[in-house]
């Protein structure tokens, strides 16, 4: 048996062949990552033997890098690992030399791989994977649409301090309009009342008028806001608000392809308070196969929401938190279902209550109710029957 490490990068790889007893059977050598390379790894693999039975080779899930590579291999009949980095890692600590070079890697990544002290990674089938990116492309837009808010409020605050007590939501519709065409004190107060009427009435509804735009003529007159000589505010405003709206577009959009997608697969987690189609797809796309995890409190790890502990002699911290180590996806989802769930399903309001009635903050409460949330996730996966809260009839 032979053991293939290979030291994952963005051009070419690393690897090294050993035997299973731990000789090295082909030095380390690097291959580019297309198809000359991949023909050079074929070439160097089946000079030891004709068999792709008789190897196993390993690999990090580093960025994106290691899918064209693992697809190719699995093709040739290759037993393919795809290792945690963090597994690696562990390894990597025990050398005494810090060393960090590609054949000092791609020999840790085949050690791994021959004293068998690993979890195979999560490669899921096409389709899953598919959704997997959809989710996590949906999860940077809205994060970027986060970060574009932060820089509108930031903005208002400098040039017109007082706009924040007009709307209740600046991001509305009908704000988000006004935003657009008129965005500080000198804008509006330069613009007619009746006009600016017009561009409150189509988003609220009418249910803004003549009389809102007045009010905010007479705040516009009396703000204390900074002016800018060139108007550089108001066309930034400009700017991020048309960012924004197209990007929120983009989000609802791929949404809808969420659902489509999603409602494929045959999985009971939107029974779950708190899971609609696009937490569902999140959590159930990240986490793969079930079957992976022996209990929820793996799948708690993978999540990162499992407590870190700090123990060393008799000293044991009193305080825990998240290790936050693994799927920042998966946590984040788990997270939100748990947000929603501690105000809708009565069983798990309860749990949340009496959290806080223990005098626990409400982030630590909720941090309960998302471990909670984690055991419900597990089972309704493994059982893949409907969640019944433990106070329904």
């Amino acid at each position: 048996m032979f053991i293939v490490g290979i030291d994952i990068a963005k051009r070419s790889h690393e690897a090294i062949v050993l035997e299973d007893s731990g000789k090295v059977a082909h030095k380390a050598f690097s291959f580019k990552n297309d198809v000359s390379g991949f023909k050079r790894l074929l070439d160097i693999l089946l000079s030891l033997s004709a068999d792709p039975d008789h190897f196993v080779v390993g690999m990090e899930s580093t960025g994106h890098y290691w899918l064209a590579l693992y697809s190719a291999l699995r093709k040739q009949g290759f037993s393919v690992c795809v290792l945690n980095p963090i597994q690696s890692n562990a390894l990597r600590n025990l050398y005494i030399r810090q060393v960090k070079t590609d054949q000092r890697d791609c020999l840790i990544i085949a050690d791994v791989l021959r004293f068998g002290r690993y979890q195979q990674g999560n490669v899921p089938p096409s389709e899953l994977y598919e959704l997997r990116e959809l989710c996590r492309a949906r999860s940077f837009l809205v994060d970027t649409t986060a970060d574009l808010k932060h820089k509108v409020i930031a903005l208002l605050d400098q040039a017109f301090p007082e706009y924040e007590t007009l709307f209740t939501n600046i991001f509305g519709l009908t704000s988000s309009e006004l935003l657009l065409n008129c965005s500080t004190p000198e804008e509006i107060l330069a613009i007619d009342t009746d006009k600016l009427a017009k561009i409150l009435e189509t988003p609220s509804r009418k249910r803004f008028g003549r009389a809102k735009a007045e009010q905010i003529k007479e705040t516009a007159a009396n703000s204390f806001g900074v002016i800018l000589e060139f108007g550089s505010a108001g066309f930034l405003i400009k700017q991020y608000m048309e960012h924004i709206r197209y990007t929120e577009s983009q989000i609802a959009q791929l949404e809808e392809k969420i659902a489509e997608l999603f409602s494929h697969f045959d999985t009971q987690l939107t029974t779950i308070p708190g899971i609609g189609p696009t937490l569902g797809a999140t959590i159930f796309s990240e986490i793969g196969d079930i079957s992976r995890f022996p209990s929820p409190a793996k799948l708690a790890a993978f999540a990162g929401i499992d407590p870190s502990v700090k123990q060393s002699g008799e000293f044991q911290s009193s305080h825990t938190h998240m290790s936050k180590r693994g799927s920042p996806y998966l946590r984040r989802a788990i997270w939100q279902a748990a947000v929603i769930a501690a105000m809708h399903d009565p069983a798990i309001r309860a749990y949340f209550e009496k959290k806080r009635s223990q005098g626990k903050s409400y982030m630590v409460a909720i941090g309960h109710v998302t471990r909670k949330m984690n055991n419900i996730i597990f089972a309704v996966l493994r059982d893949n029957k409907p969640y019944y809260s433990s106070l329904d009839s």
